[in-house]
């Protein structure tokens, strides 16, 4: 039988600065852990600590432009565009123009916070 979800869950983010993060599927908010859909809205400067996470991530951009570093390179995803991060690769997001971004994030499986193995 279907679900509905009539409105996300707000999580608290990490980072330099307050981000929203909208769970509208996952752990949080419908109990789901085979996969989590969240809605992101980061301000201009924002950046979060590394992380080496246990899942797939796949983001699409909606409004701005955010930067995605891995190891040895950083790409810049704009408005329009989507880029995939796979599991047990280090990765860093960030949101450092004018305006900030919006994007959606999918994470395969869920998104947890003992998954995700942010750098110290």
């Amino acid at each position: 039988m279907p679900i509905i979800i009539n409105k996300p869950s707000v999580i608290e983010a990490a980072g330099n600065k307050p981000k929203i993060i909208e769970e509208y599927i996952g752990r949080v908010n419908s109990k789901t852990s085979s996969l989590s859909i969240a809605k992101m809205t980061s301000p201009e400067g924002w950046t979060e600590p590394g992380q080496k996470p246990e899942f797939d991530e796949y983001t699409v951009v909606l409004k701005g432009k955010i930067n995605v570093k891995v190891e040895d390179k950083n790409y810049e995803v704009k408005a329009g565009q989507a880029i995939i991060t796979k599991a047990g690769e280090w990765v860093q997001y960030s949101t450092p123009e004018p305006g900030g971004a919006e994007y959606i994030a999918v994470c395969l499986p869920a998104f947890s916070p003992d998954t995700v193995h942010r750098d110290e």
